[in-house]
């Protein structure tokens, strides 16, 4: 279960690898529609990594559920973070995908496309009121029409950073950076401070940053990429600086976000994304830490912070889609995305939830600080990975970043070779 942002980002970006293009035809999200049956059968559900710390939650959600419709049994599926994707594409091509499955919009893309995702727009639009526009739109797929996955839960936070590694630079640890000129220069200054002994970022650039700094990322036909335009470029460039003057971690190419989150608790980095969560993690592992950390707003030029999203889809094949349906929507119906939200730092989806006084009302505690500056900001969040964007396009633009950044290609280049990349797999998925 991603319960950090940090932790969310690494279980968000798996993508099916497997074609799935036989199983079934795109045109109209696959088999019917139809949700005005009876509300019964069994189903089966499938989460990510989440029975290890929620198996009370979800069975008490299922039974619920299965109290309010009788004639129903919901048998619950839980599979690791690791292979998860590859996992979903076994059983989308072996015709054994469960009833109603969590995914994330890069998952759901390639199954959508397969036909194998059942079009909400068509069999349940009268919920769509319920959601955060921008959730609701987090399932559509570029050149398809329909929606395909009830947004589920929502994840975003600040910048932390430390407070002493900045005075020792002599930098206001009062006054963090809050644009990206701001973030170079004191990235800069703390490099030359400390001999290059102390970095202030841990990870390249991945499209998520591209998507912050204001470049454009793809076509407006969604037919191609092109974050290799100016602003892309310029951005890469600061980078490469970064990297050169060893204000960037020198291990950032090969970084994971689990490694980020250490080097920031080992103090070894000065800033590094992260969740309310993430507070009593230092408190308890890294108290030096915690007594000096700051805290600050995700850096962005579009005045939107970037969210990550997760859904929960209904196979456009289940046998029974009336409560296949009810069931996906229940799991993701205000009251439970509510009770979901007060046991790990993730945020409801759903309108008018992030208004509850569990997400606006101070209690003077950095925990409660972070959840409510956080949840203000996702009222006008953007997911700013494409939706398209799978992991293999996400590694084809890792490698050329590393290329970039160690000098063996000029950014331009870099991008240029990415977004050729990345354009030849997306015609691929079809």
């Amino acid at each position: 279960m991603p319960t950090s942002r940090r932790a969310f980002a690494a279980a968000a970006v798996a993508a099916l690898v497997l074609p799935l293009s036989a199983c079934g035809s795109g045109d109209d999200g696959g088999g019917s529609t139809d949700t005005s049956g009876k509300v019964e059968g069994d189903i089966t559900f499938q989460t990510w990594n989440l029975r290890a710390n929620f198996k009370p939650y979800f069975e008490g959600v299922i039974a619920a559920f299965e109290k309010k419709y009788p004639g129903t049994h919901v048998k619950w599926i839980d599979q690791p973070a690791e292979g998860y994707a590859d996992k979903i594409s076994a059983d989308a091509a072996g015709g054994t995908l469960p009833d109603v499955v969590n995914v994330s919009p890069d998952l759901v893309a390639p199954l959508a496309k397969a036909g194998l995702a059942l079009d909400l727009d068509k069999a349940a639009a009268k919920y769509k009121p319920e959601y955060l526009d921008g959730a609701w739109a987090s399932h559509r797929i570029p050149g398809m029409s329909g929606t395909y996955a009830f947004p589920w839960y929502l994840n975003t936070g600040p910048l932390f950073y430390n407070k002493s590694l900045f005075k020792k630079a002599g930098l206001d640890p009062e006054q963090p950076p809050k644009t990206y000129d701001e973030l170079f220069a004191d990235a800069l200054e703390l490099a030359r401070q400390s001999d290059g002994k102390v970095a202030t970022l841990a990870n390249v650039p991945t499209i998520e940053d591209f998507g912050r700094y204001g470049v454009r990322l793809m076509n407006q036909r969604g037919t191609g990429f092109a974050f290799n335009d100016a602003k892309g470029i310029e951005l890469l460039a600061k980078y490469k600086e970064l990297y050169d003057a060893k204000a960037l971690d020198p291990q950032a190419l090969t970084a994971t976000p689990e490694s980020s989150g250490k080097k920031f608790l080992t103090e070894a980095v000065a800033m590094n994304p992260g969740s309310a969560l993430d507070l009593g993690n230092f408190k308890k592992q890294a108290p030096n830490l915690y007594r000096n950390i700051g805290i600050t707003d995700q850096i962005t030029s579009t005045g939107h912070v970037n969210m990550y999203v997760m859904g929960v889809m209904v196979n456009s094949r289940t046998k029974h889609t009336p409560a296949a349906v009810a069931f996906a929507h229940y799991v993701t119906d205000a009251q439970n995305q509510m009770s979901f939200a007060e046991k790990v730092a993730i945020f409801p989806s759903t309108a008018g939830s992030l208004d509850d006084a569990y997400f606006t009302k101070e209690d003077g505690t950095d925990e409660t600080k972070v959840r409510i500056a956080a949840a203000k900001s996702l009222k006008n969040a953007v997911n700013y990975t494409p939706v398209l964007f799978s992991e293999q396009m996400k590694t084809a633009l890792r490698n050329e970043v590393a290329k970039a950044l160690q000098g063996k290609e000029s950014p331009k280049a870099a991008l240029d070779n990415a977004v050729k990349a990345c354009d030849r797999l997306l015609r691929q998925q079809g």
